[in-house]
């Protein structure tokens, strides 16, 4: 099972979630952490990340990474939106974050970040085949979307982040009347910009998201029940009840608005701007309510990152070991025949178990046996007649995740040597290995050169093989039919061998009477 970290490095908060990509296209949430690290605090007006919001990030950010990997989640996905996209030392924290943390973040443009949320929201919401209008309150960038159950139609970015405007407007609580008339006539007039450029002007419903927008939500609730809000996702605000908050909020200083049952301590100056925004929005386009939902920004990762690694993820389903599914990857990148390979494996794996007593190899050089048989081939790619050697420098070269240099170099021997000329201190690439190798790569090869030629036709005639080890080693290839340019094949492939054991080979066939009858019955 895939798992992935989604880090969202955001004006007011930087969010995890832990999560465990499932055989159906699904996921399921494992955890999520937040810190609100004000990374942007002041960034608007001075146009840097300051010190303090670099410190505390970076520290939330160490926290996160050696968390989501002592949990078992290496593959950690980072973005960044408008504050550190827009501070002129933006970078500079970028870098920071990779020397202190290993983490690479991608700073994304706000109409990235647009598509990401409203990918988050049509995976969460039952959204319409008519047109419904998304918004998300950040820090420092409101994302206006416009889409249905299909596609996203429209999407702008507008710098009405709810820190931003705190940054610009709101430097005192509670706020005098002409400041917060200010903040209105900008907001109303950013909106109705943004709302006129877009082809759609009816909509369905109007979608709220981010934590801002469910803190209004859960204070309203409280108002009216005297109980938090039990689910944020699919709840309602009711326009009149967002204004009356709005003006509560606007004539209370943040003393009294620590008071208000259900506000986070931590938004008590955001949530006025955030209370603007959506009130403008919902006067704008008619509509009398707004309906939330939970899923953003780190939800449209995690389908984004679905969507763009479903072959990936299929094949860590399929084969969960990482060195196995690194050699199949290979495999099929050079259009190898699959089918022939895994054949050409399993005879090679049978030979090397039945003749382990003589060999003494262990399950390390067992595994570089049958990855090398799965990949003998891939040289055809580059040139039929010389494929042997193409497999070898395709190999040594491909950067295997999950193998030492050292193992690669076996590997790719040993499919060097799978046909033609047998292992030579002539050939440098064998020369250069040490005692033990030399020993391994020539038994390995010897396997792998019968294994093949035993699979001649592609056809896998040969369905298994008996050995028997005496003064003689005694193939007995059990078959479905016509063997004969297999075995022909397998004794001129037998030199290597007889080479390395001091035995000479002998071949025989047995016919597979109830793999025939099945043959027949199918």
């Amino acid at each position: 099972m895939a798992k992935l970290a989604v880090i969202d490095i955001g004006t007011n908060s930087i969010h995890m979630v832990l999560a465990e990509i499932l055989p159906d296209a699904g996921y399921k949430v494992v955890d999520r952490f937040k810190d609100m690290t004000r990374l942007g605090d002041g960034t608007f007006v001075t146009k840097r990340l300051s010190d303090a919001g670099v410190a505390r990030a970076l520290n939330t950010l160490k926290t996160l990474v050696t968390l989501a990997r002592n949990k078992g989640f290496d593959r950690v996905v980072a973005v960044a939106t408008s504050a550190v996209r827009e501070a002129h030392n933006g970078g500079e924290f970028v870098h920071a974050v990779m020397e202190q943390t290993g983490l690479a973040v991608r700073v994304i443009s706000g109409i990235e970040e647009a598509r990401l949320i409203f990918l988050g929201v049509q995976n969460s919401v039952a959204l319409s085949d008519k047109p419904s209008l998304v918004v998300d309150i950040g820090g420092g960038s409101v994302e206006l979307m416009v889409g249905n159950r299909e596609a996203m139609l429209h999407a702008d970015s507008l710098k009405l982040g709810a820190i931003r405007l705190v940054d610009q407007f709101l430097s005192k609580a509670p706020c005098p009347r002409p400041m917060l008339r200010a903040m209105e006539q900008f907001v109303t007039k950013q909106l109705d910009e943004a709302l006129e450029t877009c082809k759609v002007k009816k909509f369905h419903a109007v979608i709220g998201t981010s934590g801002m927008a469910g803190n209004l939500a859960n204070i309203i609730h409280m108002k009216s029940t005297g109980r938090p809000l039990s689910q944020v996702n699919l709840a309602k605000i009711a326009w009149k009840d967002l204004r009356g908050l709005e003006d509560e909020l606007a004539r209370s200083s943040l003393k009294a608005r620590l008071t208000i049952p259900g506000l986070d301590p931590k938004r008590v100056d955001t949530l006025l701007p955030a209370a603007v925004v959506l009130n403008r929005l919902l006067e704008l386009t008619g509509h009398d309510e707004m309906t939330l939902c939970d899923k953003a920004i780190r939800e449209g990762v995690i389908y984004d990152f679905m969507v763009r690694n479903r072959e990936r993820i299929n094949a860590e389903r399929d084969i969960p070991d990482v060195r196995r599914r690194n050699v199949m990857a290979l495999a099929r990148r050079c259009q190898t025949s699959e089918g022939h390979a895994l054949h050409v494996a399993g005879l090679a794996l049978q030979l090397f178990d039945q003749i382990k007593r003589v060999h003494g190899l262990g399950e390390q050089e067992r595994c570089w046996l049958e990855y090398a048989a799965v990949l003998h081939d891939i040289g055809y790619l580059i040139n039929p007649r010389q494929h042997h050697k193409h497999a070898y420098y395709v190999i040594a070269n491909s950067d295997l995740g999950g193998f030492t240099a050292d193992e690669i170099v076996v590997i790719a021997n040993v499919a060097r040597y799978h046909r033609r000329a047998m292992p030579t201190l002539k050939h440098q690439e064998f020369a250069q290995l040490a005692p033990r190798m030399k020993r391994v790569v020539r038994i390995l090869s010897a396997l792998l050169r019968v294994a093949d030629a035993l699979d001649r036709t592609h056809f896998s005639v040969v369905r298994t093989v008996r050995v028997k080890v005496g003064k003689t080693i005694a193939i007995k290839a059990v078959v479905t039919g016509d063997a004969e340019m297999e075995l022909w094949a397998a004794k001129s492939r037998a030199d290597l061998l007889e080479q390395v054991f001091g035995k000479p080979v002998r071949f025989s066939q047995s016919l597979d009477e109830k793999a025939v009858q099945r043959g027949r019955s199918e």
